[in-house]
């Protein structure tokens, strides 16, 4: 194994992990903006309301994204598993 193969597959795994992690991120980023601006409309100061809309948003992208997540992380393990006959030659 050389220098440029480990990096080269530490650059992979950070690549999959990132776009795994991207949409359930995304959605939850987007609605605690939205509620952030909404506290801000309405003055509302209270912590506690960001985190039941955040938590039940990020459950319901869990759900839509979950089965593509998981498909990608199986897709990454399987191409790992099959080539390490390959890799320790």
């Amino acid at each position: 194994m050389t220098q440029e193969f480990v990096i080269g597959m530490a650059r992979q795994a950070l690549e999959t992990m990132l776009m795994v992690s991207l949409p359930v991120l995304l959605v939850s980023l987007i609605v605690g903006v939205l509620i952030s601006l909404f506290q801000a409309i309405t003055q509302i100061q209270e912590m506690t309301i960001t985190f039941v809309p955040k938590i039940v948003a990020t459950f319901l992208a869990l759900l839509i994204f979950g089965a593509w997540m998981s498909g990608k992380m199986i897709a990454f393990t399987r191409e790992i598993l099959i080539n390490i006959p390959h890799w320790i030659r």
